[in-house]
C-alpha cells in the first residue's frame, strides 16, 4: 500500500499577526489556538492514520533550529529538514521536497500542507485526505477547497468543474483570485465555487513530471540546488546558488491553472489560516459577551474583542469589535474590520528601518534565548539562559566589553586561554577584543545577566571560530 508523505510547508512570515508574529518568530511557531503551535498541530495531523511515514519540512534556514525542537517536543522525527535560504513561494519548496521524497520512494503520495492553518474536524479532514490519495494513486494532482462559510474577500477561489464520482470528486473549473465583496457573495450563493486552501496531493513522481514540463526552469534550478545539498546535523542544506537563479513561483500559476490532471476535493472540516486577527477571533471560544481573552485582562462593558496581554495586566472599558495585543515590546490596537491592514504598520517599520517587525524582545538561540532589559547610550542589558549541556560559539567583538554574572546554575567561561567555573553569585569581565565562550555544563538552565559596554552593540558584532551549531561569522 502506498504510504502518505506529509510535506509541511513552513516558509511563511504572517505579517497581518503582528506583533506576535515577527520575521525570526513566524506565526507558525506560535500556538495560537490551543496548547501547541501550529507547526505542531500540522505535524500530528495525520496520527491515526496507517499510511503515514514522518514529514519531509521545509523551512527557511533562520528557523532551522526552532522547527527541531518543536517537532522535538512532540516526538515527531522528521524524515528531513529541507533549508531554503531565501524564500522562492511555493512551487520550488515542494519541487525540493518532492526531490527528497522520490529519493525513497517516487510512487509515494505527498500530503503537502501550509504549517500555519488550523483544522477543527479531523474526522472530516481524514475523510477527504483517503479521497485525495485514491485519485493521487491515479495520477492526478488533488487541491482541497474549503466549503466557504460567508463572502470572504481574503481568499482565492476555486470553481468547481465536472463531477468526477459519485462521493464529491471534481474537476478544477478555475482559479479565481481574490474576489470583491460582491463578487464573494455571488460565490457564495452559486454553490459552484470553494476557498483555495494550499492543500494538495499527488505522487512525488507526478509533481516532478509535471514541474518538468509547464516550468522546466524552476525544474531544473531545483535539481540542481538538490544535486548540490549538504547535510548538517539534523536538516539538508540545498545549493545557495543554484536555487538563487530559481524563479518564484506559487504551486497553483507554476502547475495547477495549466495542468488536465488537477481535482479538487471539498473540504467541510472547519478550516482557517488564520490570516488575520479577526480570524483567531472567529475560531476560538468566546465569553458570553463575544470576547477573546488571553492572559492577564479585565474587562467591563466591552463586546466582541479580542484581547491579548502577554506581559502586563490589560483593562478594557466601553469597546466593541477591538483588537488589543501586548507584547514586551509593542501594542497593537485595531478595529476589526481592518484586521486585514496590519501589515500596512509591518511596512512602515520595516521603511523607516526599526526592528520590532524582525524579532521580540526574547530571541531565540539553538543554545537558549536572551531578552532585552535596558539600553542606554554605550551599554545595554540582557538576561541570557542558557539550556544544560548547551554553549555558545568561541568567539569575539572589536567594539564591546562584556560582564557576566551568574543568578542561578552554573557557567563554564572560555576567556583568552583561561577555562574556569563560575556559581551563583559570582561574575567575570570579557576585555574587547579577547576570545571567549560561555558553556552550562549542569543539567537545569544556566541564568545569567550581561552587561555590554562600548561604542557599539549590535548582534553582528560577532566574530565566530567555533560552533557547534554551525553557524557562520555575523559579522
Amino acid at each position: 500500500m502506498n504510504s502518505i508523505v506529509p510535506v509541511i510547508l513552513s516558509g511563511g512570515s504572517g505579517t497581518r499577526l503582528w506583533p506576535l508574529s515577527r520575521e525570526h518568530y513566524p506565526k507558525q511557531l506560535l500556538a495560537l489556538s490551543g496548547n501547541l503551535t501550529m507547526l505542531q498541530e500540522t505535524a500530528m495531523r495525520l496520527n491515526g492514520t496507517a499510511q503515514q511515514e514522518a514529514a519531509i519540512v521545509v523551512c527557511n534556514e533562520e528557523h532551522r533550529f526552532l522547527v527541531a525542537e518543536q517537532l522535538r517536543q512532540i516526538d515527531r522525527v522528521p524524515q528531513d529538514i529541507l533549508l531554503e535560504p531565501f524564500g522562492r513561494n511555493t512551487a520550488p519548496a515542494l519541487t525540493l521536497a518532492a526531490q527528497a521524497v522520490s529519493a525513497r520512494d517516487s510512487s509515494a503520495v505527498m500530503l503537502v500542507m501550509p504549517a500555519d492553518h488550523v483544522i477543527r474536524n479531523q474526522a472530516a479532514f481524514y475523510a477527504a485526505v483517503q479521497k485525495g490519495r485514491d485519485e493521487a494513486l491515479e495520477g492526478r494532482l488533488v487541491t482541497f477547497g474549503i466549503v466557504p462559510t460567508k463572502p470572504e474577500t481574503g481568499y482565492g477561489y476555486i470553481r468547481k468543474g465536472s463531477s468526477l464520482t459519485s462521493d464529491g470528486v471534481y474537476k478544477v473549473g478555475s482559479f479565481v483570485e481574490k474576489p470583491d465583496l460582491a463578487t464573494a457573495q455571488a460565490y457564495l450563493v452559486s454553490g459552484e465555487y470553494l476557498w483555495n486552501s494550499g492543500i494538495f496531493m499527488m505522487s512525488a513522481k507526478r509533481w516532478l513530471d509535471e514541474i518538468s514540463r509547464f516550468r522546466p526552469d524552476i525544474a531544473n534550478h531545483c535539481m540542481s540546488a538538490w544535486n548540490g545539498r549538504k547535510r548538517d546535523m539534523d536538516f539538508t542544506r540545498i545549493n545557495t546558488e543554484a536555487f538563487s537563479q530559481c524563479p518564484s513561483e506559487s504551486i497553483d500559476y507554476a502547475v495547477m491553472e495549466k495542468t488536465d490532471n488537477a481535482v479538487v476535493i471539498p473540504l467541510d472540516a472547519s478550516w482557517s489560516d488564520i490570516g488575520a486577527w479577526s480570524s483567531l477571533w472567529e475560531v476560538s471560544a468566546h465569553d458570553s459577551e463575544g470576547n477573546v481573552v488571553q492572559g492577564d485582562v479585565m474587562l467591563d462593558q466591552t463586546r466582541n474583542a479580542l484581547l491579548i496581554a502577554q506581559h502586563r495586566f490589560l483593562g478594557a472599558v466601553g469597546l466593541q469589535d477591538i483588537i488589543v495585543v501586548e507584547t514586551a515590546d509593542a501594542v497593537l490596537v485595531a478595529h476589526k474590520n481592518k484586521a486585514q491592514d496590519v501589515k500596512a504598520i509591518v511596512q512602515r517599520l520595516k521603511e523607516t528601518k526599526r526592528s520590532e517587525h524582525i524579532s521580540h524582545r526574547k530571541v531565540y538561540r539553538p543554545w537558549g534565548t536572551y531578552e532585552g532589559v535596558d539600553a542606554g547610550e554605550r551599554f545595554q542589558v540582557k538576561r541570557i539562559t542558557v539550556n544544560p549541556g548547551a554553549a555558545l560559539s568561541l568567539q569575539m567583538h572589536h567594539h564591546r566589553a562584556e560582564h557576566w554574572i551568574v543568578v542561578k546554575g552554573t557557567a563554564r567561561v572560555t576567556r583568552g586561554d583561561e577555562v574556569f567555573l563560575l556559581t551563583e553569585n559570582q561574575s567575570t569581565y570579557i576585555p574587547l577584543g579577547i576570545r571567549h565562550r560561555l558553556e552550562n555544563p549542569g543539567t537545569t538552565p544556566l541564568e545569567m545577566i550581561e552587561v555590554q559596554s562600548g561604542g557599539y552593540l549590535g548582534e553582528d558584532d560577532i566574530v565566530r571560530f567555533e560552533d557547534r551549531y554551525n553557524r557562520e561569522s555575523e559579522q
